[in-house]
């Protein structure tokens, strides 16, 4: 790894089932008096946000329930708009990648707004974020943010270390409502912050072992999670793969793989966690070549050390998800626009191996 610098957040995880119910013993102890609740219709209406909303308490005053995947900035807009009116000290997220993302992106600009972000995971935030996960995206735990400019399709993003979320509530009956596809896709999202993470450049000791220890317990969890969506245990093994896969997001860069599947997204609409699916194994061959030690330990944590890429295949399938790009409504035009786009993109210019255009148009035709 060479010289490397590790940041550590001023951060609480809450497992368990039924954890939910401290949500108010958490906004307490951030000293927080009128919270912005960030979530989607559909999880409001549901008998979960009635327990989410429960918890909160009076400490809710405001509530904004309409966002959308790949969080348009007009959305941000409003909802930072809306911070502003209801003069909210905290916000708490509840769903998926999106609620994080949309959450974090309030207390982004109105951090902003305040003054210069803080330049440690230890300064006080303008806004305490905590965040209640149903699916297993990682962005429940991250300092980082996307959004998409419906106008162009591009996703781009931004963040600072006080909007890492100053907490995290995992309650894995909370997550026993989340459709299958939708925990299969995401939960493919998680093993591939583990995967990148395995062959970060800006990998550090401890988000290494994290992200090896994260995709051995996913490639475990995740096929019960489909299979049996209802047992909530399975859930829970993969909620801790998730957090895994979380934690080790916090010190190490991403690569092509997730380069490329966020400009699919912004292109193309397709779900982040789908887009991971299809290309991951793709990504690992590209990758294989230059870091060919990193790729066998990856192996070994899942149990292929000769063939991790294979094994990936083989869990996609079993998760019955689709394995062609073309499968999920991308065109070949689709795939010259991402090309030519990765050449600007901060995650492909961090992989491990150089990217150029062609190569990333060839990881694009393997997937199709």
């Amino acid at each position: 790894m060479g010289e490397w610098s590790h940041t550590g957040y001023a951060q609480r995880i809450v497992f368990g089932a039924g954890s939910v119910r401290r949500l108010g013993e958490l906004l307490e102890a951030l000293g927080a008096r009128r919270a912005l609740l960030v979530t989607t219709r559909g999880r409001l209406a549901s008998a979960d946000g009635a327990r989410v909303v429960a918890a909160l308490g009076s400490v809710l005053v405001s509530t904004f329930a309409a966002v959308a995947p790949h969080v348009p900035a007009p959305l941000a807009q409003r909802a930072v708009g809306q911070a502003r009116r209801d003069r909210v000290d905290a916000v708490v997220s509840f769903g998926g990648g999106s609620c994080a993302d949309l959450a974090k992106a309030v207390c982004y600009f109105v951090g902003r707004e305040a003054g210069p972000p803080g330049a440690s995971g230890a300064d006080q935030p303008a806004l305490g974020h905590v965040s209640v996960p149903t699916t297993y995206s990682g962005a429940e735990l991250t300092p980082f943010f996307g959004m998409t400019d419906p106008a162009t399709g591009r996703k781009s993003g931004a963040g600072s270390p006080t909007i890492a979320p100053r907490a995290a509530v995992y309650d894995p009956e909370l997550t026993v409502s989340t459709p299958p596809r939708v925990s299969a896709e995401t939960g493919m999202n998680a093993l591939a912050h583990c995967v990148e993470i395995v062959y970060s450049p800006k990998r550090t000791p401890e988000s290494e072992a994290l992200g090896l220890a994260g995709a051995a317990r996913i490639v475990r969890a995740l096929p019960l999670v489909v299979e049996d969506p209802g047992d909530v245990a399975g859930r829970a093994s993969m909620l801790e793969g998730a957090v895994l896969a979380g934690r080790c997001l916090q010190n190490g860069t991403m690569g092509v793989h997730h380069g490329l599947a966020q400009l699919l997204g912004g292109r193309t609409g397709m779900a982040h966690g789908l887009a991971n699916a299809v290309l991951l194994s793709h990504a690992v061959r590209f990758n294989a070549e230059a870091v060919p030690a990193e790729v066998r330990r990856l192996g070994e944590a899942i149990g292929a050390p000769d063939d991790p890429a294979g094994a990936i295949d083989a869990l996609v399938a079993r998760l019955g998800l689709p394995t062609r790009l073309g499968d999920c409504g991308v065109t070949l035009e689709d795939l010259e626009i991402v090309a030519q786009l990765s050449r600007s993109n901060a995650n492909v210019a961090a992989n491990p191996r150089p990217v150029s255009e062609d190569d990333a148009r060839a990881i694009l035709a393997a997937a199709y």
